[in-house]
C-alpha cells in the first residue's frame, strides 16, 4: 500500500506515474486493469481532498479507519501522506486557481458618422484590446470587445466597484 500511495504522491507531484511498477504491486491482489485504475484514482482522490482542506494524519487515519479501511493499509497511506503533506499542498497551490496575466490594454474610440443602413447613426463606439499571457502555454492571446459609450460606462463602473471590493480584502 505505501508503494502504491508512492506512486499516486509522484503522479499528482508531476513525477508520472509508472504504470508498470503499479501492475507489479498489484499483481499479487489479481487486480485487473479497471481494478488499477480505480485504485489509483481513490488514493489520488483522498490524499488531494486531505491536503486540500489540511487534514492531519491522525484525523485521516480515523476517518479512513470509519469506513472500513484496514488499520494496516491506513497506516501505511497516512504515512506517505504525512512525507510528501507540505509539498502536495504547495503543488496545489500552484495549478489552483490559475489566471491568464494582462500584458497590455488599448483602446480607441470611433464615432461613425453614417453607414449603408442609415444615412445618420452618430454614435460613439468604444473599442478595447486585451492581450494577456495563457499560464499553462505561455503564449499571448488578443481579444478585441467593441461596444457602444453608454455599455462601456456600465463596464467601467462596474470594474471600479470590483477594484474597490478587492481593495477592501487587502
Amino acid at each position: 500500500m505505501k508503494l502504491l500511495c508512492g506512486q499516486v504522491l509522484r503522479d499528482l507531484l508531476e513525477d508520472g506515474i509508472d504504470y508498470d511498477k503499479v501492475e507489479k504491486l498489484t499483481s499479487d491482489a489479481k487486480f485487473e486493469i479497471g481494478d488499477i485504475k480505480a485504485s489509483i484514482a481513490v488514493l489520488s482522490f483522498i490524499l488531494t481532498s486531505a491536503a486540500k482542506h489540511d487534514v492531519d494524519s491522525e484525523s485521516l487515519s480515523s476517518e479512513l479507519q470509519q469506513l472500513g479501511l484496514p488499520k494496516e493499509h491506513t497506516t501505511a497511506l497516512c504515512k506517505s501522506y504525512e512525507d510528501k503533506h507540505t509539498a502536495l499542498q504547495d503543488k496545489l497551490r500552484e495549478t489552483s486557481l490559475r489566471l491568464s496575466r494582462l500584458e497590455s490594454v488599448s483602446w480607441r474610440v470611433d464615432y461613425t458618422l453614417s453607414s449603408s443602413e442609415l444615412k445618420e447613426v452618430n454614435e460613439p463606439c468604444v473599442q478595447l484590446r486585451l492581450q494577456a499571457q495563457q499560464p499553462e502555454s505561455g503564449s499571448s492571446e488578443t481579444t478585441v470587445v467593441s461596444m457602444t459609450a453608454d455599455k462601456f460606462r456600465v463596464l467601467l463602473t462596474e470594474l471600479k466597484q470590483a477594484q474597490a471590493m478587492m481593495n477592501a480584502l487587502q
